[in-house]
């Protein structure tokens, strides 16, 4: 028995949200060298990507308890964690941003929504890293990140969301939104979620999304992809169980059309999600 007809009625895309490690900088690969260096030290393999998986776009403490427990380190989380953060202060300023993110930002700040609601498209960011490890690899970025305005910057530090509810709980992306429909200009209608267009490396994000109910482009590093070959589909409808059994409610079906698979974000097919380009 075939399972429902995807949607393809969806509305216009008015808001654009974000994740930034792995998907808008390079700040993934920091964290993996930072990692294994530390790793090496103690006589432990690097970070397979397996293992990895299960840690990108968690909350800090989460993912630490995670890796610790696959490490078997001979030393305690909070010395491991203690070593990874000095090293990770040498990394993170460089963190570079990745192919086609300069230009798609650049297009959405100036980018207009196709149709009846016609206005600007809205942009937040939803980064479950910490404020001192955002401006460890933000600062020497700032033109690039002005297109997120600081009350639409949400971290995963942010005191609104309760502990225990990063990524893959919903709750970072419906503040994200919150906090666009907050500020919006006399007029302009309030966005519902399923208006929203996720962005998201990682499977936990991705899960993340699709709670939300919202739209979710997946833009995997290559190797993270390899890991999740023949799975695609679970992921898309964040049914991985990357979440556990909490709100399983709340995610999609398989091949429901809510979610992309990108290989880049380089030629991003704008058209497709109702958003008009400028120039």
């Amino acid at each position: 028995m075939s399972g429902p007809a995807p949607k393809s009625d969806f509305p216009p895309i008015r808001a654009c949200l974000f994740d930034m490690d792995g998907l808008l900088l390079d700040s993934e690969d920091k964290y993996t060298i930072c990692t294994n260096t530390v790793l090496q030290k103690y006589g432990r393999p690097p970070l397979p990507w397996s293992i990895k998986a299960q840690l990108q776009g968690r909350p800090g403490p989460a993912a630490s308890k995670i890796l610790h427990e696959w490490a078997q380190l001979p030393v305690s989380q909070e010395v491991f964690y203690a070593e990874t953060k000095d090293l990770q202060k040498i990394h993170f300023p460089d963190s570079k941003p990745l192919p086609g993110v300069e230009k798609l930002l650049g297009d959405l700040a100036t980018a207009k929504v196709k149709g009846e609601k016609a206005g600007k498209v809205h942009i937040a960011l939803a980064t479950s890293s910490h404020e001192a490890n955002f401006k460890l690899k933000t600062s020497h970025l700032e033109e690039l990140f002005t297109v997120f305005s600081s009350d639409r910057r949400v971290l995963g530090d942010d005191q609104r969301i309760a502990e225990g509810r990063g990524k893959p709980s919903p709750d970072i992306y419906l503040l994200a939104l919150q906090t666009i429909n907050s500020s919006l200009e006399p007029g302009e209608e309030e966005i519902r979620p399923e208006e929203c267009l996720v962005f998201e490396d990682s499977v936990p994000g991705v899960e993340a999304g699709r709670r939300a109910g919202m739209r979710v482009i997946w833009c995997p590093h290559p190797e993270l992809r390899k890991e999740y070959t023949g799975k695609e589909e679970e992921v898309l409808a964040g049914r991985t169980g990357s979440g556990g059994e909490v709100d399983m409610h709340l995610v999609g079906e398989i091949k429901d059309g809510w979610g992309e698979h990108l290989d880049s974000l380089m030629d991003f097919p704008y058209a497709k999600y109702g958003i008009l380009v400028q120039g």
